[in-house]
């Protein structure tokens, strides 16, 4: 059954959502990205996958702040900025796993290839958790969530396509 929230809440939970996926398809882009390439350490392969969360967080954190400026021109507020800051760099736990492994890639634990190969998997599957987060609450059917959550996977499966057909 469907939780009534307010609109203000229902904003928050979508920026949050919304950064999530962000980051979860930029951090995969970059995954398979550093697998096709081969003879990556774990150090390169973590080193450019920090930078480039880092960077997909800051440019989202701008968009807000320009944004917020456009809307209400004016900057924000000590709880906005909280807000703010909370849904971009919040988003940082869709992308534990890749270091996690990688971490092991870089003790001699698992191959880099096999860290990265994990990686992919493991953001496609928050990909998938974060779908299932955004539509849980909503009165959808079951057969409506499956199509959402389906749609979902098949456009982190076409990133890692893109990905392996341009590198390749």
């Amino acid at each position: 059954m469907a939780q009534k929230i307010d609109g203000a809440e229902r904003a928050a939970r979508a920026a949050h959502l919304k950064e999530r996926i962000y980051l979860s398809f930029a951090a995969l882009a970059v995954v398979i990205t550093l697998s096709t390439h081969g003879h990556v350490s774990a150090g390169e392969a973590a080193t450019t996958l920090i930078v480039t969360v880092m960077g997909t967080l800051l440019a989202v954190f701008t968009a807000d702040l320009i944004s917020h400026l456009v809307v209400h021109e004016r900057l924000f507020t000590r709880p906005e900025l909280r807000h703010a800051l909370a849904s971009s760099f919040g988003a940082l736990g869709t992308v534990v796993l890749p270091f996690v492994f990688l971490g092991f890639a870089g003790l001699d634990a698992w191959s880099t290839d096999a860290a990265l190969r994990a990686s992919a998997i493991a953001l496609l599957a928050s990909l998938i958790v974060v779908g299932w987060i955004a539509v849980r609450r909503m009165p959808l059917t079951w057969f409506q969530r499956l199509v959402a959550l389906g749609a979902e996977a098949a456009l982190g499966l076409a990133v890692i396509g893109l990905q392996v057909l341009a590198h390749g």
